[in-house]
């Protein structure tokens, strides 16, 4: 395939996938949590194959149903004090249920406790994140940010942080570690992340993060993000987090030996492809808010 029906694949995917997305945050709710549950299933899948790849044999279906549980659990219960018992005891459950099945399926030849531990982190990796999608749109609710009357804009106004910082941020680092990077960060892990791209990055998801202040600050009044400083800062934080999301996912493909986790959306990979970054950026930014609100 050439670079520009690659491109092509790559804007087509995008100019569908956008509005959806947008979509699915505006109105919220199970019109959210459920293709999130979906999605973090098929997540903990590639990454059992990704496993699978070194001769691991995680047991996939526990694994998966779990990561899918953990994000509808976080829909039906949006706060995180409400919401964590439940994600605890699925936790709890999942490594339970594994090591028994593990006694009986992978004893003595199949290392059970490799794919004990591939299977509780798969579902963990990309389940647990996803979650925080439903505790993100929620909190604008919770703690009362923005106008008295519900406002289905302040969710989606959210959310919208982490996402814009880490993909701004990253396609900021992507350009110009593109022309000018030259020095490699870690480049056994990840050959194409230079120095320069990545305090690039850095600066780019600082600017998302300003950038996504002056656009909504007018829709969340009374949230904890006080001034330009701030939100710039918090951008700042999700670039590092960003930057880390995409080492580890790239150390999973470089152990297993792949290019992409998957093909499901085409010329962007599969769903850790499109994750990798938003796996850190997503609890992180729901844990500086919370820091913020309770404690700024």
């Amino acid at each position: 395939m050439t670079q520009s029906s690659e491109l092509t694949r790559r804007w087509a995917v995008a100019i569908v996938g956008v509005p959806v997305v947008v979509g699915l945050l505006y109105v919220g709710s199970w019109t959210l949590g459920i293709p999130l549950a979906m999605l973090a299933g098929l997540g903990a899948l590639e990454t059992y194959r990704l496993a699978e790849q070194r001769g691991t044999r995680p047991l996939r279906l526990l694994g998966a149903s779990a990561a899918a549980a953990i994000v509808i659990e976080a829909t039906a219960f949006p706060t995180f004090g409400s919401f964590s018992p439940w994600a605890l005891a699925t936790i709890g459950l999942l490594a339970l249920l594994v090591a028994v099945v593990s006694m009986v399926t992978r004893w003595p030849k199949g290392h059970p406790l490799v794919a004990i531990s591939v299977t509780v982190f798969g579902a963990l990796y990309v389940g647990l994140p996803l979650a925080f999608v439903s505790l993100l749109h929620s909190a604008p609710e919770v703690g009362a940010w923005g106008p008295v009357m519900a406002d289905p804009w302040t969710g989606l106004a959210v959310v919208a942080l982490p996402l814009a910082s880490t993909w701004i941020g990253d396609a900021a680092a992507f350009f110009a570690g593109t022309k000018w990077g030259r020095s490699k960060v870690l480049p056994r892990v990840s050959p194409a992340k230079s120095w320069v791209g990545s305090w690039t990055g850095l600066l780019g998801a600082a600017a998302a993060g300003a950038g996504w202040y002056v656009s909504v600050g007018s829709v969340l009044p009374g949230s904890p993000v006080d001034g330009l400083w701030t939100a710039a800062a918090l951008g700042a934080a999700l670039g590092v987090g960003a930057q880390l999301g995409d080492f580890i996912e790239s150390l999973l493909k470089r152990e297993a030996g792949v290019k992409d986790s998957g093909s499901i959306f085409p010329g962007h990979g599969g769903v850790l492809d499109r994750l990798d970054a938003l796996v850190i950026t997503l609890p992180l930014a729901y844990t500086l808010l919370m820091l913020l609100e309770h404690y700024g």
